[in-house]
């Protein structure tokens, strides 16, 4: 299969480079998701068998003050890759979040549920997956949430480097999800595309997040444990800890549809984190 990839340096595109160093990754210099045409004319170019779109604007807080730039990567730039595989005949896997959602209750999401993101990096992941709706190509939507790895900026590497000085942290307990390694939303973006190449009416939005769902200090918690770092915790409210974009208090995704239509199943944080561990050197 011929597989193009949008995104060179992100956490989940560097996990798909483990898993398939074959396929084309495309980074920012060679299609900047500032300019949606660009990116759409390299999948015309390219003539991919399938595409994963694994590149977003990631800064949630930041995006409170360049929504506009973040709709431009998030929502417009999707939406010209999912027409250009459509017009070609391929399909899209495209990454999206639990934000999109109002956050509240204590109910797992499920992908019909009504969508209402809170701030401005769920409205423009929003319109992203609006515009791979519209263009009528076959395609998943993989919402996931709280991803982390070996690379780039994550809670786990962010709790590790905090627990070289502090011996005491305060953790959020009251937002709730399913930590997510990405290298298993790497794999399980890979299997979706070859499905979808061989069953277009797979097509959907999906869930995908790391199983058991844990509180921050649950998670900050086990990250301590397996690194055998001394780091005591103390949870504390959302309220106490005020940033710019607001959190959802509720990130817990209902997985069931993608292990019913494509057969992945939600993975287990604690061996991803294991992993991660390796990765960094922190345990053998």
């Amino acid at each position: 299969m011929s597989l193009l990839v949008f995104g060179q340096s992100g956490q989940v595109a560097r996990e798909l480079q483990r898993l398939a160093p074959e396929a084309t990754y495309l980074g920012r210099d060679a299609a900047d998701l500032s300019d949606p045409a660009v990116c759409a004319a390299a999948i015309r170019a390219a003539s991919p068998d399938a595409v994963i779109n694994a590149a977003a604007y990631t800064a949630v807080d930041k995006a409170e003050e360049e929504e506009a730039l973040a709709l431009l990567i998030n929502g417009d730039a999707p939406a010209a890759m999912a027409q250009a595989c459509a017009d070609v005949g391929v399909p899209l896997v495209h990454i999206s979040t639990d934000y999109v959602f109002e956050g509240g209750g204590e109910t797992p999401w499920s992908p019909s549920d009504a969508v209402s993101p809170q701030n401005a990096y769920g409205r423009t992941k929003l319109a992203g997956e609006d515009g791979v709706r519209a263009a009528g190509g076959p395609h998943a939507i993989l919402r996931t949430s709280w991803v982390v790895s070996a690379h780039g900026n994550n809670f786990v590497k962010t709790m590790l480097r905090l627990s070289e000085t502090m011996g005491a942290l305060k953790i959020v307990n009251d937002q709730i999800g399913g930590p997510t390694p990405a290298a298993a939303i790497a794999a399980a973006c890979l299997s979706m595309v070859e499905q979808l190449r061989e069953d277009p009416g797979k097509s959907g939005t999906y869930h995908f997040s790391g199983a058991p769902d844990v509180s921050w200090a649950d998670f900050a918690a086990g990250i301590f444990t397996r690194a055998a770092r001394d780091v005591a915790i103390a949870g504390i409210p959302s309220a106490d800890y005020p940033t710019p974009a607001t959190r959802p208090l509720n990130s817990r995704l209902d997985c069931a549809e993608t292990e019913t239509v494509f057969g992945v199943s939600r993975p287990d944080w604690g061996a991803g984190l294991d992993a991660i561990l390796q990765d960094l050197g922190v345990i053998q």
